[in-house]
């Protein structure tokens, strides 16, 4: 896989050029990478506490891909903004969002991609779009998570210290860096959205429902506690296609082995481009 690094610019409606920080200020929850006409869209939705930024680099990997990235309450430039109280609040929020945007009514085929807790918030908002008669992805793509009418195991948002909640996340998904959980200052940054994300999936309780008549991308690793058993589960949340591929490494192999990752995922969403 080749990558490359493109404009970040896109052409409003004024004629005048609209810089990634000019759309960042008017979308605040949908980080945009550089518009790429007749490239496939990928909307990210990063793990629980992810930063969104680590998903927006890819589009400097995967020149042929216009990717986006949501940014959930609590981060970036929504930190001010309260912890949604509910996965059904996050998704309605993310769903209206993503319907007033023009960007998302362009007819070019689009693929979801979720993350760990990002795999829930991105099949739950397929699952909203089709009950709102919406176009869908043409791909759900999720990672490293149980399928949603399983029990998740989770550290205790609520019953832990930040440096206990961190140290516990660690330890059991890997993926906090060492001068994180060495930091006070780092630590309280880090947990907060953690802990909110946490919440979240603890208080989740899945709703049966007609599968999606939408194809499905299951991916783990090989060392994580999410078991391949535990990702063929998403079969039954499907009427199309299912895949599921196993990757080397734990909770995060697609940062461990990323250049594998990103050429899998090219060749998924390659034939969705026109």
């Amino acid at each position: 896989m080749s990558g490359a690094t493109g404009t970040a610019g896109a052409t409003g409606t004024a004629g005048a050029t609209r810089t990634a920080e000019d759309r960042a200020r008017d979308r605040p929850w949908l980080l945009s990478g550089p518009h790429r006409p007749g490239a496939p869209r990928l909307y990210c939705f990063p793990h629980a506490g992810g930063n969104p930024v680590e998903y927006l680099r890819w589009a400097e990997l995967l020149p042929a891909v216009e990717i986006h990235v949501l940014q959930l309450p609590g981060r970036g430039a929504r930190h001010d903004e309260p912890d949604p109280g509910s996965v059904e609040d996050l998704v309605a929020a993310l769903t209206d969002g993503l319907l007033a945007d023009p960007g998302f009514a362009d007819p070019r085929p689009y693929a979801f991609l979720g993350h760990s807790f990002g795999a829930l918030i991105a099949y739950e908002t397929t699952r909203a779009l089709r009950d709102g008669g919406r176009r869908l992805p043409a791909e759900l793509v999720v990672s490293a998570f149980p399928a949603p009418h399983t029990p998740v195991s989770a550290p205790d948002p609520d019953g832990l210290s930040d440096a206990a909640l961190l140290r516990a996340v660690a330890d059991r998904h890997g993926g906090i860096p060492p001068e994180v959980l060495d930091s006070r200052l780092l630590r309280v940054l880090v947990a907060r959205p953690l802990r909110a994300d946490l919440r979240l999936v603890a208080a989740y309780r899945h709703r049966p429902a007609v599968p999606l008549p939408v194809p499905l991308t299951v991916l783990g690793g090989t060392d994580d506690r999410v078991t391949e058993g535990a990702l063929n589960a998403w079969r039954e949340h499907t009427a199309e296609s299912v895949t599921v591929h196993m990757s080397p490494g734990g909770h995060f192999y697609l940062r461990d082995h990323e250049e594998p990752f990103l050429d899998r995922l090219l060749d998924l969403l390659t034939p969705l481009a026109r």
